[in-house]
């Protein structure tokens, strides 16, 4: 087996590493790898199946009906529709939503190809590089976009509100307010855009990695 090229996928207890070449169907079925709860009649018998092509893996989503949810390396969901398919990189997860939410985990490795074609030549856009994060900042973010953070159950891809996270800091609701705020400008005159509403700051402090799961120590 070459490593490199190596998945593993998890569930529960169970854990399965594969090369390309293998696949493993998750769903409802006995016959599946992965079989998920087998009461849950909300979820499909063969909900999806990770194979490779050409030494990338991918999910598939091959139930007729039901939707999957795509977590990646970041904690940000999308939608992958019946009959499509999404590209496996780093740590992602693969939700299921039946009567309860169920939760593959994926380790897959990174590719070499490049994410975006003809890739402009020049220096690479340092846009709010130079802005750094004080550690009360850095507690704030946490607070306010744990969420994201979270693995199985407690995923949650939502900003918590300030009085949440103010509760969750020992602070006032208006001093979290007043450190966001402050962030938010310092981002905003680096060229930092649109910098308005806490669901664009969570998408740019998870994308730079400025907080990551090892930090939800810090509540």
């Amino acid at each position: 087996m070459d490593s490199s090229l190596a998945i593993t996928m998890s569930f529960g207890a169970l854990s399965r590493t594969m090369s390309p070449g293998e696949e493993a169907v998750f769903g409802r079925s006995p016959e599946c790898a992965f079989q998920i709860d087998p009461d849950d009649t909300a979820i499909s018998r063969k909900a999806g199946v990770v194979r490779a092509e050409n030494d990338v893996w991918f999910v598939v989503n091959t139930s007729v009906a039901c939707t999957l949810e795509i977590v990646d390396d970041f904690g940000f969901p999308s939608v992958l529709a019946p009959g499509r398919k999404r590209p496996l990189q780093g740590e992602m997860r693969i939700r299921l939503s039946g009567n309860q939410k169920h939760e593959i985990v994926v380790h897959a490795p990174l590719t070499d190809a490049p994410v975006t074609e003809d890739e402009p030549e020049g220096q690479p856009t340092a846009i709010g590089a130079s802005v750094a994060l004080t550690p009360e900042e850095r507690a704030v973010l946490v607070a306010l976009f744990a969420g994201y953070l979270h693995e199985g159950a407690k995923y949650d891809p939502y900003p918590r509100t300030y009085d949440a996270a103010a509760a969750r800091l020992r602070m006032t609701p208006s001093k979290v307010r007043k450190k966001v705020e402050y962030l938010r400008t310092r981002l905003t005159r680096a060229g930092v855009p649109n910098m308005d509403g806490l669901l664009n700051l969570a998408q740019y402090v998870l994308a730079k990695r400025l907080i990551t799961k090892d930090d939800l120590g810090l509540l």
